[in-house]
């Protein structure tokens, strides 16, 4: 077996494993930590497939910024580990039944299909292009989720800052 098949198969191992502890464990930090595994297995996958800029995206985004968000708001949420779930089983037998139905179509589909290969692709990076778009073709697209994005942070400012009283009058 070659070196990059051994890998991918480990990354997808790595992938499917935790998003599998993340759905399935009862306590909700684990879950938050399996998703770390999620997250870099998803990064891993996107690396052999020579996309640098999304893995390094992949990285510095999910795990980075919402990752460490999630971390922080389960970890300062006053006994989060401690909450019961009173109702677990409920939907678990049409899940898995449901689970199997889709795994056995998608088994089915990755068995019919005639996969074609090709020589080795040239990897080159392609932060290069992604740039080029971005401040040719896509500049108008790309300046407007800017100021999307600028008019939602005023908006969060606005709605979490304290509101200013004025003096007590008496009377």
């Amino acid at each position: 077996m070659p070196l990059e098949a051994l890998v991918f198969y480990l990354l997808a191992a790595l992938t499917i494993g935790s998003a599998l502890i993340v759905a399935g464990s009862h306590n909700l930090v684990y879950s938050a930590f399996a998703l770390l595994g999620t997250f870099m297995g998803v990064a891993g996958l996107y690396a052999l497939l020579a996309a640098d800029f999304v893995a390094v995206i992949q990285v510095m985004l999910y795990i980075g910024g919402i990752l460490v968000l999630i971390l922080f708001a389960v970890m300062l949420t006053h006994r989060i580990a401690d909450v019961e779930v009173s109702n677990r089983t409920v939907g678990r037998i049409p899940a898995a039944l449901i689970l199997g139905i889709v795994g056995t179509v998608m088994g089915v589909c990755i068995g019919a299909a005639e996969w074609v290969q090709h020589a080795e692709p040239v990897v080159e990076p392609t932060t290069s292009g992604i740039g080029e778009a971005f401040l040719g073709p896509y500049i108008l697209p790309f300046e407007l989720a800017s100021v999307v994005l600028l008019v939602a942070l005023i908006g969060a400012v606005v709605v979490s800052r304290k509101e200013l009283r004025g003096p007590m009058v008496d009377g």
